[in-house]
């Protein structure tokens, strides 16, 4: 558990450092351009990259050992930063922000590959939680994970909008760069005790068959990899628009505030999780919670109020460390640790190619249709006995609907012969007084590696 902390603390610095950066771009490009769509794009354009990427990062989990994992991921991340001061120092800021040109794509495609690398972090974390903690306690752990990504998730927004606002865009570059190095010095100074790794001859770089193999061994999983992806389809909805709705009601530096007061909920959803786990069947807890964050997503904008969208954010935040952790804990329960990095791979591949249909959708949709339409006299007529006036009008119809159509998936999948199957699955393996973990074993060092590996 001690070289669990550090590992975790170690990719929450890494991770901070990440999304301050990204999130300070998406700031940026929206107070200067104003766009919806441009925001959108790049949130798309995030999740098109984790959804390419997310298997071949899974498949290399799988292939490498965890720190060395970290270390590849940490050292790529500072050059895309680097490489992206020279740029933005380099051109003038209205060339880096003409969205028809190509300086733009090329620069923000930079950033965003050092910040989607992270993910492979992010897996091989996942796979720690198998690696160096008892069964018993994977969902705590899942929940200590999710309160250190919430304190992480506050001081991004918070450091972002006050970076961005008092210090600019170039200070903001330096900062995030400068930072993205420090948890590498630590990772080289990290044991983390892992068995040998076993060389599969059929494995492949990029393990699509794989992890798609050993995610059907288990009855029902896949069905809750799908039922993950289809609820991404709303989570790209708030992704695309969440930040111009928070950016339309406050100035950025507040905007910033108000986020990293509001994600205080994802503190509180991890140490509550973290302390008492998900209860006997993680996967009902994940469907009532999908359910109540809809219902959610359907009223926290239904007027233009900042203590009903701050309160609404705070409650949303607060769900969501449950959600994320009942996937990872069944994942790590029901599938045997050598193929859970494909497994967690495959997984994200589906999970993120979901958001930017809708993210790439919605943007264009909201800025050239419903934003029009609800500020004009038909859209106000017709909706503001329900959504009463304001400048985001637009934007609160289209979280409406999203919401609704969470609900529905739910309620919906709750229903399904998948969802009992691998109910009764997890409760077998939950049950079952052999459980497979790996061998913890006195950490090897890395020069080690060279020699031949059983077969």
């Amino acid at each position: 558990m001690r070289t669990f902390v550090q590992v975790l603390v170690n990719t929450a610095v890494a991770n901070l450092t990440t999304n301050f950066l990204w999130f300070a771009v998406v700031f940026w490009v929206y107070l200067e351009t104003r766009s919806i769509l441009a925001t959108g794009v790049l949130g798309g354009i995030y999740m098109i990259l984790l959804a390419a990427c997310s298997m071949w990062f899974g498949s290399i989990v799988d292939r490498m050992r965890k720190r060395r994992v970290m270390l590849l991921s940490a050292w790529s991340s500072l050059i895309a930063f680097i490489i992206g001061c020279a740029l933005f120092f380099t051109f003038p800021e209205a060339t880096l922000l003409d969205i028809r040109g190509p300086l733009f794509w090329i620069f923000t495609l930079i950033l965003l590959a050092g910040c989607v690398v992270e993910m492979l972090r992010n897996l091989a974390l996942s796979t720690t939680v198998t690696l160096l903690v008892p069964p018993e306690r994977h969902a705590n752990a899942n929940g200590l994970v999710g309160t250190v990504q919430g304190i992480a998730f506050i001081a991004t927004s918070v450091f972002s909008g006050l970076s961005v606002g008092l210090l600019g865009m170039g200070a903001t570059m330096v900062i995030a760069t400068v930072f993205v190095a420090a948890p590498i010095v630590h990772l080289h100074l990290l044991r983390i005790p892992e068995p040998e790794i076993v060389h599969d001859p059929d494995r492949r770089a990029v393990d699509f068959r794989g992890g798609m193999t050993a995610m059907l061994a288990v009855p029902g999983l896949f069905a809750l990899v799908l039922f993950t992806m289809l609820n991404n389809l709303s989570g790209g909805v708030f992704m695309a628009l969440l930040d111009p709705y928070g950016l339309n009601m406050f100035p950025v530096e507040i905007w910033g505030l108000v986020f990293g007061l509001a994600s205080t909920g994802f503190i509180v959803g991890g140490i509550v999780v973290a302390k008492w786990g998900l209860g006997k069947n993680p996967i009902r807890t994940m469907l009532l919670l999908v359910g109540l964050l809809g219902l959610l997503g359907m009223v926290f904008t239904i007027r233009e109020w900042p203590w009903l969208f701050i309160a609404g954010i705070w409650v949303f935040m607060a769900l969501m460390p449950a959600v994320e952790a009942a996937e990872q804990t069944v994942i790590q329960r029901v599938v045997p640790f050598e193929k859970q990095g494909r497994v967690f791979g495959l997984a994200m591949t589906f999970e993120a190619a979901a958001a930017p249909i809708t993210s790439l959708l919605i943007a264009p949709i909201a800025e050239f249709w419903v934003v029009p339409y609800m500020a004009g006299a038909e859209g106000e007529a017709q909706w503001g006995w329900l959504l009463g006036e304001g400048e985001s009008r637009g934007i609160a119809l289209i979280f409406l609907v999203s919401g609704f159509l969470m609900i529905l998936l739910a309620v919906g999948a709750s229903l399904t012969r998948s969802y009992r199957v691998l109910s009764r699955t997890w409760l077998a393996a939950a049950s079952s007084a052999q459980q497979t973990s790996p061998e913890r074993e006195e950490p090897e060092h890395e020069e080690e590696e060279h020699q031949p590996r059983r077969g």
